[in-house]
């Protein structure tokens, strides 16, 4: 059975899909994957994707016109075979768009409760009840199982295939992320990876953008930590799958870094990890305990009296629970434990 997956962004979505595609290639379906081109190296690295289709959605919506050329050379793509189903795991709209121009008799997603934009429920002549309230990677596999006839069970596996050579005292500090609410605070960093140095590890930053690399510049500062080139995908699938950990906020890296393997810390404040906790066998997530959190907002809201650390408020307040201290020992605890590798 021949499968067109339609599921475009963000890189955190995109890694949850993959335990959906380990399910179904067991039971014999093949797929071609609709991916933003930004994110195109990860589905590649599936042995059951067969053909990866890049769309540039997010740039096109800023120059449609300019970018007219490009649209049709997607859609000759996105046209060229017939697909036994066409599956829209992203639930929005402009997913939803995309499989309806997609060549099958069959396009199937979310129904108007479970979906993420119900509108995005007008394109497909399938429509299945996945309830809201769990992980997104159990989400993700309820419709994959739901859609092409099977049960989903078991452990997720993420299926992506990457060698690499461990670089056992590199440490990833993933400190990038969209939110301001899900940015663990810059003395923390700087702590950690000073007591990183201090054990004789190397703490590395990666960035993506301006913002990304002035916080990275601050942090290797006043810690010794290396910032990195800024690199593609592709290159972070090799960072993350090299290094010894990842240490983290909520964000795609981390997602990736423990769909890899790679023994993964990540430090949970506005989000909630029961929904969009970073998933693998090496993976620890550590959840604020404070009253508010999680409160799934952009911005802190923490309307109390502030929380003091080394003489300073805590911003956002909620990670005055998740300390530099309950990351190291939570880091060297994965670091002794052996590797999961290929899930």
């Amino acid at each position: 059975m021949k499968v067109l997956l339609v599921k475009m962004s963000s890189l955190g979505d995109v890694v949850h899909a993959l335990p959906g595609v380990t399910d179904a290639a067991r039971h014999g379906v093949r797929f071609d994957w609709v991916v933003e081109e930004d994110f195109a190296d990860i589905p590649a690295l599936h042995p059951a994707v067969e053909e990866v289709i890049p769309i540039a959605w997010r740039r096109w919506r800023t120059s449609a016109w300019r970018s007219r050329s490009e649209m049709r050379t997607f859609l000759s793509l996105l046209r060229a075979r017939h697909y036994d189903l066409i599956l829209d795991t992203q639930g929005l709209i402009k997913s939803g768009v995309v499989a309806r121009f997609a060549r099958g008799a069959i396009r199937a997603g979310y129904d108007g409760q479970s979906a993420r934009e119900s509108m995005a429920t007008c394109f497909y002549n399938r429509r299945f009840n996945v309830p809201t309230g769990t992980h997104a990677v159990v989400r993700q596999r309820e419709l994959f199982a739901t859609a092409l006839g099977y049960l989903a069970n078991g452990i997720p596996e993420f299926g992506l295939e990457v060698p690499s050579e461990r670089v056992e005292d590199q440490v990833v500090l993933a400190h990038g992320t969209t939110w301001e609410s899900k940015e663990w605070p810059e003395p923390m960093w700087i702590e950690l990876a000073q007591s990183m140095r201090s054990e004789g590890l190397r703490p590395v930053l990666p960035w993506g953008d301006d913002e990304e690399y002035a916080r990275a510049e601050r942090i290797a500062l006043r810690s010794r930590a290396e910032i990195l080139p800024r690199t593609n995908v592709g290159g972070l699938v090799k960072l993350l799958a090299g290094a010894g950990a990842v240490i983290g906020v909520d964000s795609g890296l981390t997602h990736l870094a423990g769909a890899l393997g790679t023994p993964t810390v990540v430090v949970y404040g506005a989000t909630d990890a029961r929904l969009t906790g970073a998933r693998g066998a090496g993976v620890r997530n550590l959840s604020s305990t404070l009253e508010c959190a999680p409160c799934l907002r952009r911005t802190c809201s923490h309307g109390g009296a502030a929380l003091i650390r080394n003489g300073a408020p805590v911003t956002p307040a909620c990670f005055a629970s998740v300390a530099p201290e309950r990351v190291w020992q939570t880091l060297q605890e994965l670091m002794n434990a052996p590797r999961i590798l290929h899930l």
